[in-house]
């Protein structure tokens, strides 16, 4: 089994064609989608409609499921901007989205962890704003009743992979679209890539074990970053331009 997994294309959609030439070019023809697809201030209706044209497996993240539930009128900016570029049939596709999914029988596919889109898996915050490293007791604890052993994971667009002392794998595949980002819960903080690559990962499995390589793909990550700073988004401007939020 050789696949790819992508996750957090936020509305990138040239990101987002760069990383499926990539993945083309190397003959993958098979690819999971972890969430958070169309939320900022880029291009989520062209991004709805190349997913929908793929037809990937597909669940939903925290930003999907708030463009899902959430009145206009209460969205946040960025949540905003993309919904005002979605139509019926792109909603559509996003509310119909599961929150999990098992793709071939054992592979895990979540946003945050197993039983929440919001939560932070292999990444924690302290009190005073550093992110860092999850302990592996935090990890497994969130692990449990997961009877797959490859786990996929999104949401902190970081790209990681932690191996269980049960020989389970879980992986984040970084992000497509965002390299970076602020956030308010549970101090406010950013989590920055520090490349403005779009990045996703291949998976394989030979003999019985996952094999992941991280893939970082170099596309014209400027002309997003000016279209982010022409949305008057200067934090999105920063992390598409550098891989930094400033």
């Amino acid at each position: 089994m050789r696949f790819a997994a992508i996750a957090d294309i936020h509305g990138n959609c040239s990101a987002l064609e760069a990383v499926l030439a990539d993945i083309d070019g190397q003959g993958i023809e098979t690819v999971v989608n972890l969430g958070d697809h169309f939320s900022g201030p880029l291009e989520a209706g062209r991004t709805a409609d190349l997913l929908i044209e793929r037809g990937f497996p597909s669940i939903r993240g925290n930003h999907d499921r708030w463009l899902a539930e959430t009145p206009p009128e209460e969205m946040g900016a960025s949540d905003a901007a993309a919904n005002a570029q979605l139509t019926d049939r792109h909603r559509a596709w996003l509310e119909a989205l599961p929150a999990t999914l098992v793709f071939r029988g054992d592979v895990f596919l979540c946003h945050g962890t197993p039983t929440s889109d919001m939560d932070y898996w292999l990444e924690r915050v302290t009190g005073d704003a550093i992110v860092h490293s999850a302990g592996i007791e935090d990890i497994e604890k969130e692990a449990e009743g997961v009877g797959q052993s490859l786990i996929l994971c999104g949401h902190t667009h970081i790209p990681r992979a932690v191996r269980l002392r049960d020989g389970r794998l879980v992986v984040n595949p970084g992000s497509v679209g965002a390299p970076g980002y602020d956030n308010d819960v549970p101090v406010p903080h950013v989590v920055q890539a520090g490349t403005p690559d779009a990045c996703y990962a291949v998976i394989e499995r030979r003999d019985g074990r996952w094999h992941v390589g991280f893939r970082h793909v170099p596309y014209d990550h400027m002309a997003m970053a000016e279209m982010a700073r022409a949305a008057g988004r200067p934090e999105w401007a920063s992390a598409l331009a550098t891989g930094w939020v400033r």
